[in-house]
């Protein structure tokens, strides 16, 4: 059976070690995506994830590759294979999904961008753990348990690393990177709707800067 590829999960761990918080980002108008990558890159946060919720993911992942070479831009809410390769093709750095599946983890094997797998339970992390994986998204986090349920996993999987996203704010970050099995803490306060709304760059950098200082 193939396993995960030591280049694979080289990059993925230089991504969770370039940020430990990755902005989860979805854009709702094409024009906002460089500006507010942009804003983020100033205030100190080097790892984007971009969502494919709405349908302009995909342009603003090769917008914001072109405009920022030095970060590390990913695509968020993957959740099948077209998509996989549409975020490929676009030059997405790295593939974030809100779950597993046999297929997914698969073709994820010979990929050019490597896989953060998304996992609630044991049972999925077991998937991905089967197939080499040891890096994972934990989503949802509070939903699925938060931080005790990241604790009861450290046991049986002690050498799986996490970057749990939903549910958590600036002022829980800390207590999910106290961790010893969380890299990177992943969240939407970091790119607040009203704030994009109006276009205020300038407190988006403050916003990235102020929850840098609060974890470190």
């Amino acid at each position: 059976m193939s396993q995960v590829s030591d280049f694979h999960r080289e990059r993925i761990r230089s991504v969770l070690s370039s940020s430990r918080l990755m902005p989860v980002i979805t854009i709702k108008h094409p024009e906002d995506a460089v500006p507010l990558c942009q804003a983020l890159f100033d205030g100190g946060i080097h790892v984007m994830e971009i969502t494919l919720r709405t349908e302009h993911g995909l342009k603003a992942i090769k917008e914001v590759r072109e405009a920022l070479p030095d970060a590390w831009v990913g695509a968020g809410t993957v959740t099948c294979l077209a998509q996989y390769r549409q975020a490929e093709a676009v030059g997405a750095q790295f593939i974030v999904t809100p779950g597993v599946t046999e297929a997914l983890l698969e073709f994820a094997l010979t990929s050019e961008a490597p896989l953060l797998p998304g996992v609630s339970t044991a049972s999925e992390l077991m998937l991905g753990y089967g197939l080499g994986y040891r890096e994972f998204k934990f989503f949802p986090a509070e939903v699925a348990g938060g931080i005790p349920a990241l604790r009861a996993l450290n046991g049986p999987f002690q050498d799986a690393i996490f970057c749990p996203t939903g549910g958590i704010h600036r002022d829980t970050a800390r207590d999910y990177l106290a961790l010893n099995n969380v890299q990177t803490v992943g969240g939407s306060w970091l790119t607040p709707a009203d704030v994009i709304a109006e276009k205020d760059w300038a407190k988006i950098s403050e916003i990235a800067r102020g929850s840098l200082s609060d974890i470190s």
